[in-house]
């Protein structure tokens, strides 16, 4: 396969015919690679230590191969294979060693969103070009503000779908029949990384782009806080109109200001203080646009009130934060103040973000079980100051030093779990010796979110909060956030049934 055929695949109607990829996993996003490539008339092999059994049925049926197998070693169907192009599913890191065969062979490397966007050209506009891309990182915040994003635009009258990391693979959207104005693009640094990679033919040009903050996360994945940072940034890369960035972190400015962007893109920030011209921010109550109006260093524009977005369960300083940028990539694309207004009004979180589970004997219990970092851990701390703190879980090898210095010294007490709990404890032990400590030890994953409901209503205060939010990923002990964030809830209720504080076993004693 010469470099120049590979340069020329850049559309749908490229001739990708007996190209041979190989694709790596066959989760969701796997399987909609696999499915992609097979209608081009390519030779696909793909290959996958497990493989959920509608995807292995159906691989057959599209021209696929399918090789299970361990991938801890290059496997021999690989290499008799001879591929000439690797796609990789985002959780395979740069050190896999299927990875750095890929690479030290000279093998071209793509992740699923480059084979998105050269053929995003599948379903065309009415005036026959393809949807924008809007593409949305950070570490914490992708996910809701990806979803707000969306729901703004098509509030504002455009065709837009969200989709990537959000849970809807990029190719099946660009594939949907229906078509599509905009595509909201949410990026894990995995995704981005991948992106990294790319030849110039390969490389995205997003109409806009943000990356909402940036604090230590996937580091075991990326090898390094650096080696993150730079994959986050890649987000901003040939932004052809808003480079939006939050001013009250640095480093997402730096990477605007560092960034490789078409000439004429503007930088937008956004922030809880008074925005001055081009930003978006908040006066007096007010959530106000100053980049998006002929007259922006002497006037603003309304686009909601906090008291409104308090009412919708929306005033958590982060999530009003999310609502900013959003409106920043909206109002980029045209979206009038009063269409915002109005889609803000009947918008509503996913579950287990900061979610309000139950209000019962003086008690609020909250589920933040997608607080899966320390960053996101902050936010939802300042939010619920003084409240007993469920944290704990795999931390992905970030130190919860710091998150515990700081906004956990204000805890009332906190309830540990999780496999790496000897960590945590140690954290208080150093660095917030005054809040109470109290460890789960129960092995049997049915067993902890009860334990954790029984020590907590012990402690909290009455008026007081319990809130979940680990600052670690959930795998050790659940099989996701959202079984963690519905057991928790689950147990809540069964406190509730039981007759709550009579039946909490007394108070338990700290560490």
């Amino acid at each position: 396969m010469s470099a120049e055929r590979l340069a020329g695949l850049t559309s749908w109607n490229a001739d990708w015919s007996g190209l041979r990829v190989a694709v790596l996993g066959l989760s969701m996003t796997g399987f909609s690679v696999a499915d992609t490539l097979a209608e081009l008339g390519a030779d696909v092999l793909v290959l996958s230590e497990s493989a959920d059994e509608e995807y292995a049925r159906l691989l057959p049926v599209i021209g696929a191969t399918l090789e299970l197998g361990s991938l801890a070693e290059v496997p021999e169907a690989l290499r008799a294979f001879e591929p000439e192009v690797v796609i990789a599913s985002p959780g395979f890191s740069p050190s896999h060693p299927v990875i750095r065969w890929a690479q030290d062979a000279g093998i071209a490397l793509w992740g699923d969103v480059e084979l998105a966007w050269r053929v995003r050209d599948k379903v065309l506009r009415a005036d026959g070009t393809p949807a924008d891309w809007v593409l949305i990182t950070g570490t914490n915040g992708k996910t809701t503000t990806t979803q707000l994003t969306a729901t703004l635009l098509v509030e504002g009258g455009l065709r837009a779908a969200p989709c990537g990391n959000i849970g809807v693979p990029v190719l099946d959207a660009v594939r949907d029949p229906a078509g599509f104005d905009v595509l909201v693009v949410e990026l894990s640094s995995h995704q981005l990384w991948y992106l990294g990679l790319s030849q110039p033919e390969g490389e995205l040009f997003p109409y806009s782009a943000v990356c909402l903050n940036l604090a230590d996360d996937h580091l075991v994945w990326h090898g390094s806080a650096e080696a993150y940072r730079n994959a986050k940034a890649l987000v901003y890369r040939n932004t052809r109109v808003a480079c939006v960035y939050n001013k009250a972190d640095v480093a997402t400015r730096r990477m605007v200001e560092e960034a490789e962007v078409v000439d004429g893109a503007r930088a937008i920030g956004f922030d809880l203080g008074i925005p001055g011209p081009s930003d978006l921010g908040v006066v007096e109550g007010l959530l106000v646009d100053r980049a998006f109006l002929d007259d922006r260093a002497r006037s603003a524009l309304e686009l909601t009130t906090v008291a409104e977005l308090e009412s919708a369960g929306l005033s958590a300083p982060h999530i009003v934060q999310n609502i900013l940028a959003a409106s920043a990539l909206a109002r980029s694309l045209g979206v009038e103040p009063e269409a915002i207004h109005s889609a803000l009004q009947g918008f509503h979180l996913d579950a287990h973000r900061i979610q309000v589970v139950a209000r019962h004997a003086g008690i609020t219990w909250v589920d933040d079980s997608k607080a899966t970092n320390p960053h996101a851990a902050a936010s939802s701390l300042r939010a619920y100051p003084g409240a007993v703190w469920v944290v704990g879980g795999d931390l992905k090898g970030v130190d919860i030093s710091e998150l515990v210095a700081d906004a956990g010294a204000s805890a009332r007490a906190a309830v540990v779990i999780g496999v790496e709990r000897g960590d945590v404890v140690a954290a208080f032990g150093r660095h917030a010796p005054a809040v109470p400590v109290f460890e789960v030890d129960a092995g049997d994953t049915g067993q902890v979110m009860n334990r954790v409901v029984e020590i907590a209503a012990g402690i909290v205060e009455d008026g007081g909060t319990v809130l979940l939010a680990p600052a670690a990923a959930s795998f050790d002990q659940f099989s996701g956030y959202a079984e963690r964030g519905r057991r928790f809830a689950e147990a809540v209720r069964e406190w509730i049934e039981r007759g709550s504080a009579d039946d909490a076993g007394g108070s338990p004693s700290a560490l």
